[in-house]
C-alpha cells in the first residue's frame, strides 16, 4: 500500500509535486500543502505520474469544482484550485521559466490580468463520436489522457447558451443519416451570430438538410459545412443571410470580421484587455513605423494603426494576410497599414535589414516562439528600441528573452501573465524589452 504524501509544490501543468521512494511524483488533482494518497498511472526510474486518491488534509486553495464532468473531461484541469491561486501559479511558472531557461529576470512584474472564470470560451473544437454502448452520439472534449470522447451534458467554460446545446447536438447528429461520419463540430461565436462548423465526411441527404435547418432556426445559430480538405473550405450552409461573424475592440473603434475556422483568441473579453496592455507598453505614436510579427488577422496591427503609426504586419498564411487587408479596409486603416506574407520561422538578418528601420516592434508568435525573428534583429542602431512580446508559451518566451538580453543588448523591463484560459494550465504572457543605453 502506498503511504500518504505531502505535496510540496506545483509543476507547470498544475500537478502537485512531491518526493517518495527516491522519485519525483507528479500528482494530478493535488495542491501544495495537502496530504493525499495517489494512484500511479505511469512509472519511470526517476519519476511517476499519478492521479490523486483521497485528500486527507485539504490545502487552503482547494475549492469544489463547478463542472460535473471535472476529473473525466480533459478540457479543464485546475477547477479544484481557487481562481486567484491559479493566476498566482501561472505567474510563478512565467518567472521560473525566465529565470531558469532565459537566465533573465524582469525589472518589473506586471499585475496579473484576469477576468471572469466561467462562460468565457467563445471558440471550441468539439469531438463527435457514435458510441453504441453509450446509447448514441457523444459530443464534447476528450477524456483525460484518452482519445475517448467524454460523456458530456454541459460545459461550464462555454457561454450558457452554447453549453445548453450539447445534448440537443447529440440528438441532432444521432438523427442524421451520416451520424458516424461527422467527427467534429467547431464552435465560433461572434458579436451577433453563433456559428457551428460541421466537419462532414459524406454528403447530407435532403432529410439531413431539413433537420439542420430546423435546428438552426430553433436555437438561433448558423451552420457552416466543412467537407474533407482544408478548414478554409468551410462555407455557410444555413441561414445564408446570417449576421457577419466578428469581434470588436471598442476602445479602438475596430470591428474585426473573421472566418469561423480562422485563428482568434478564445476569450474575447481578455483579448480586449491584452490588446490594451500591449498598446500601453508599446506606446505607438503618429509618424512611427512599427512592425507586427505574426500579425494574423490584424488583432494588434489595426489598434496600433488607429493610434496613428504606420504598421507593417507580417504573417505566414496567405489567407490571413488577405483577411488582415480586408479588415484594414473595413476599418478605414489601409492608408497606414501594409501586410506582407513571410515565413517568420526562416528569416535572417539580411531579410530583416531589407524591411527597413522600425521604431518599435510587436511579436505575437505561436507556441514555437520567435527565435528566428529575434536572431534576425541584427546589431546597433538598426534595431528597434522597444519590443513588446506576447506569448502563449512561457518556455519559448524565456528562450527568446535570453537571446534578446544576453546577445542583442535589450533589457527585460517588465513581464506578467494574462489569464486567457481560466481552469487550465495554459499560460499567456506579455513582456516588454527596451534597448539598453550604450
Amino acid at each position: 500500500m502506498i503511504a500518504p504524501v505531502t505535496i510540496e509544490s506545483l509543476d507547470q501543468e498544475g500537478r502537485g509535486v512531491t518526493h517518495a521512494g527516491g522519485k519525483v511524483i507528479f500528482i494530478e488533482g493535488a495542491l501544495p500543502g495537502e496530504v493525499v494518497t495517489y494512484s500511479p498511472y505511469r512509472k519511470k526510474s526517476s519519476f511517476e505520474m499519478a492521479q490523486v486518491g483521497q485528500v486527507l488534509k485539504p490545502g487552503y486553495a482547494r475549492v469544489t469544482p463547478q463542472c460535473r464532468h471535472f476529473g473525466i473531461c480533459g478540457g479543464c484541469s485546475l477547477q479544484h484550485m481557487d481562481a486567484r491561486t491559479q493566476v498566482a501559479a501561472k505567474q510563478r511558472v512565467l518567472e521560473d521559466n525566465l529565470k531558469h531557461i532565459g537566465k533573465v529576470e524582469p525589472e518589473l512584474i506586471l499585475p496579473a490580468v484576469h477576468g471572469t472564470a466561467w462562460g468565457y470560451r467563445y471558440r471550441a473544437r468539439l469531438s463527435v463520436r457514435y458510441v453504441a454502448k453509450k446509447g448514441g452520439v457523444l459530443v464534447g472534449f476528450h477524456e483525460k489522457r484518452s482519445s475517448f470522447v467524454a460523456d458530456m451534458l454541459a460545459c461550464e467554460v462555454m457561454p450558457l447558451r452554447i453549453s445548453k446545446l450539447i445534448l440537443p447536438l447529440r440528438e441532432l447528429v444521432g438523427s442524421l443519416s451520416i451520424l458516424d461520419r461527422i467527427p467534429q463540430i467547431e464552435v465560433s461565436l461572434g458579436e451577433d451570430v453563433d456559428v457551428l462548423v460541421l466537419r462532414i465526411l459524406e454528403s447530407l441527404t435532403s432529410q439531413d438538410e431539413a433537420l439542420l435547418k430546423a435546428f438552426a432556426d430553433q436555437h438561433h445559430i448558423q451552420f457552416f459545412l466543412q467537407p474533407e480538405g482544408s478548414p478554409q473550405t468551410a462555407s455557410p450552409f444555413y441561414p445564408e443571410n446570417a449576421p457577419e461573424l466578428n469581434y470588436t475592440l471598442p476602445e479602438f473603434d475596430i470591428v474585426m470580421p473573421f472566418h469561423p475556422t480562422e485563428f482568434t483568441q478564445v476569450n474575447p473579453a481578455m483579448n480586449r484587455i491584452l490588446v490594451r496592455r500591449a498598446l500601453n507598453l508599446l506606446d505607438p505614436r503618429p509618424g512611427e513605423r512599427i512592425a507586427d510579427l505574426f500579425c494574423g488577422l490584424g488583432n494588434f496591427t489595426l489598434p496600433i494603426a488607429r493610434r496613428g503609426a504606420h504598421v507593417a504586419g507580417y504573417e505566414g498564411s496567405v489567407a490571413m494576410v488577405k483577411r488582415a487587408e480586408k479588415n484594414a479596409k473595413r476599418n478605414g486603416l489601409l492608408r497606414n497599414t501594409q501586410f506582407i506574407e513571410a515565413n517568420l520561422f526562416e528569416i535572417d538578418e539580411a531579410w530583416m535589414r531589407g524591411q527597413g528601420y522600425f521604431d518599435k516592434m510587436l511579436v505575437d508568435p505561436p507556441r514555437e516562439g520567435a527565435i528566428a525573428a529575434v536572431n534576425a534583429l541584427g546589431e546597433g542602431r538598426s534595431m528597434p528600441p522597444r519590443i513588446v512580446y506576447v506569448s502563449c508559451n512561457p518556455a519559448t518566451l524565456a528562450r527568446d528573452a535570453g537571446v534578446l538580453v544576453h546577445r542583442k543588448g535589450y533589457l527585460l523591463k517588465a513581464a506578467g501573465v494574462v489569464n486567457m484560459f481560466p481552469h487550465t494550465a495554459h499560460v499567456e504572457s506579455i513582456a516588454l524589452f527596451e534597448k539598453a543605453a550604450v
